[in-house]
């Protein structure tokens, strides 16, 4: 699971908006403006048959500031992406 759910930046995030377009989510923000250090993105990809699913995940960013709870706070009674 992406890191950026319980950080305080995930609505203002360069990075986190580009896994939301990968995932092709609605953004927290249409302008995020902040540029994390060094993000580092796991892509896991899955095949079956003809259909080729990714999944991107921030699992590791310098930026990283643990504000548990903010995306489900953003979002209330959505579930958590996965």
């Amino acid at each position: 699971m992406c890191i950026c759910i319980d950080c305080e930046y995930v609505d203002s995030c360069i990075i986190y908006h580009a896994v939301e377009s990968q995932h092709l989510q609605v953004h927290l923000s249409e302008y995020p403006d902040f540029n994390p250090l060094e993000p580092v993105i796991n892509v896991n990809i899955r095949t079956q048959d003809d259909l080729i699913e990714t999944e991107w995940d921030v699992v590791d960013c310098m930026s990283f500031s643990k504000e548990k709870g903010k995306w489900a706070r953003l979002r209330p009674g959505l579930a958590l992406p996965t």
